[in-house]
């Protein structure tokens, strides 16, 4: 059925619930959940991404290693912005360095050729207890 508003007088009502002039039905609270984490899971592989290509560009002297340096960390501090609207910034910081340090450490490991001892590994796991605890069992974590 046609508007019979004039043009420029037409306003979408707030009403959520679908169809004509009304905003959609809100995502299920668990979509909103897996959405905050999908975005920072985003951020975090655009970074680590970034920051095993940087040790490729040779001090940015190598123009394909380089762009993707540049390019990954955007998208990185692209997601984490919109990570940061939802989950506070501790706790979003918290969980981007942590699984970070954890992911470079092993890719560095697996293709770069850096040596792991027990320490670095111990220190690694309590990093990821860390995150873990924080997301669990604090309440600054959004749940």
């Amino acid at each position: 059925m046609p508007c019979s508003t004039p043009p420029g007088k037409c306003r979408p009502t707030t009403e959520r619930g679908g169809g004509p002039g009304r905003l959609p039905s809100a995502p299920p609270p668990a979509c909103l959940a897996a959405m905050r984490y999908l975005n920072l899971a985003v951020a975090i592989v655009a970074e680590v991404t970034a920051t095993s290509f940087m040790k490729q560009s040779e001090g940015f002297t190598r123009l394909l290693p380089s762009a993707i340096t540049i390019l990954g960390y955007a998208i990185a501090f692209y997601f984490l912005s919109l990570t940061l609207r939802e989950i506070p910034t501790g706790v979003a910081y918290a969980i981007w360095s942590g699984v970070g340090i954890v992911l470079i450490a092993a890719i560095a490991w697996a293709f770069q050729g850096q040596k792991l001892d027990l320490p670095a590994i111990l220190g690694m796991a309590l990093i990821i207890a860390g995150v873990l605890v924080m997301n669990l069992f604090s309440r600054a974590a959004p749940h």
